[in-house]
């Protein structure tokens, strides 16, 4: 007797969740009204050891965007980046990255 057929995934499928697990996450800051600009910079240079002109183009990202992504990596990674973050007053998040 033969067998009902089987539903097998198309390849597209099987490349989008590929693709899914391979990008990594990100940390995002997102702009507040709390904190002054030079001490954003300051936080980037000591938190992640970017040098003094990428901490204030990263601040200036979040100055004038709202926003930016400020370290990418594991999952576990990530988390870490925005608990360090929030210690040090400032508003993160992380999500995939894209």
């Amino acid at each position: 007797m033969p067998s009902a057929p089987v539903a097998v995934p198309q390849v597209d499928e099987k490349l989008d969740e590929l693709e899914s697990i391979d990008k990594p996450w990100v940390t995002i800051v997102w702009d507040d009204p709390v904190n002054l600009m030079h001490y954003v910079a300051f936080v980037f240079q000591k938190l992640f050891g970017y040098s003094k002109a990428k901490a204030n183009e990263l601040m200036l990202r979040v100055h004038n965007e709202g926003q930016a992504v400020v370290s990418s990596g594991s999952r576990d990674k990530m988390e870490s980046d925005v608990k360090r973050l929030h210690a040090a007053g400032l508003w993160a998040t992380m999500q995939r990255g894209e």
